[in-house]
């Protein structure tokens, strides 16, 4: 080999060496804030699938504010998808830094693997709950078979999309209200509300992971008569596509309750602790609350929500989750393995 060669491999090696170690102190970090070459603090925010579009307003005004406020800039990474399929993935190993997730339960799974610390729903105000929604029916416009209550979805040849309790908290929240419904009409009788159910699923042809997928099957694919669907989400069809979709109300539905919260562990060791922070308690503000309201999402600011009452229909009767006895308890009866879904689904 010609020294020349030579020389040129050992430059090439101490190059690259030398860029291996320089990302390998960057990525470590040494618990400081995670930052670009110009300073910007970077945090990741893990979230369910119909946030998408608020968390991207949300997150340039966000940057904005904070670097006015503290003069740090802030860059915000967005992770979507099914919210207990998200919660799984920082269990193992997503380095989020906050999870804007789609229930409560979700949060308590990562809290339980050590990543955040136990009190966290008490951490930011209304149970660390800045938005609400609930469950609505979304139906092609001219509403062919004739949909109105939970009632109509159990009738033969009404074909139904709703994502998968199993991997969804949309579904979950689906799942409950649905129960809810039935558990009136028939006035809590277990079997007649399990037999309502299992109908009720029985009508289910497409069952996605995440509610945004099941939006797509029912929009874009053009599958099912009606979509159970996150308000938010019904709300921004209605929007997009003009004169061709209507929202329904039914006569009873569920407060669905998004929960938001730091990962404690994951904040501590890239530094981003107090960002993660400010970012969630911003979501409080009242411009925040007004962006929320106009991607369709229930601002907890009760003031704010006045603001957009034509919005939303809320004189719709809601049931909350504490008439399951909380999360946990909803959770382990309806939806682990064995459970009541499990139950209805294989008839």
């Amino acid at each position: 080999m010609r020294k020349t060669d030579w020389n040129r491999i050992k430059w090439m090696t101490c190059l690259c060496v030398g860029i291996i170690m320089a990302l390998s102190m960057t990525a470590c970090g040494g618990g400081d804030a995670e930052e670009d070459t110009e300073g910007t603090v970077k945090i990741t925010n893990v979230s369910y699938d119909p946030t998408r579009e608020l968390y991207e307003a949300y997150n340039e005004w966000f940057t904005a504010t904070y670097e006015e406020e503290t003069g740090t800039k802030v860059e915000v990474v967005q992770s979507h998808g099914g919210s207990g399929g998200q919660a799984r993935s920082v269990v193992e190993g997503s380095d989020a830094d906050v999870v804007t997730l789609a229930l409560a339960h979700d949060i308590t799974l990562i809290e339980q693997n050590g990543l955040i610390e136990p009190g966290w729903i008490d951490e930011f105000d209304k149970q660390s709950s800045p938005y609400t929604s609930t469950i609505v029916f979304l139906v092609r416009s001219g509403n062919e078979k004739g949909i109105k209550d939970w009632d109509d979805l159990i009738k033969d040849g009404v074909d139904i999309i709703t994502p998968d309790p199993k991997s969804s908290g949309a579904a979950c929240w689906n799942f409950l209200a649905a129960w809810n419904h039935a558990s009136d009409k028939y006035d809590g009788d277990e079997a007649k509300i399990k037999d309502f159910m299992s109908k009720l699923y029985n009508n289910v042809s497409v069952m996605d992971s995440g509610a945004r997928g099941s939006t797509t099957t029912f929009v874009e694919n053009g599958q099912g008569d009606v979509l159970v669907s996150w308000e938010n989400e019904a709300i921004q069809t209605v929007s997009e596509y003009p004169g061709e979709y209507e929202i329904i109300s039914p006569s009873t539905s569920i407060l669905a309750q998004p929960s938001v919260a730091v990962v404690d562990d994951n904040a501590e060791k890239d530094g981003t602790a107090e960002v993660a922070k400010a970012y969630l308690e911003h979501l409080y503000t009242e411009d925040a609350q007004r962006i929320i309201g106009e991607y369709g999402y229930r601002p907890s600011d009760e003031a704010v929500l006045d603001e957009f009452a034509d919005k939303f229909d809320l004189d719709m009767k809601l049931c909350t989750i504490d008439d399951f006895g909380g999360w946990d308890a909803a959770y382990e009866t309806y939806f682990m393995d064995g459970g009541v879904f499990d139950e209805i689904y294989d008839k």
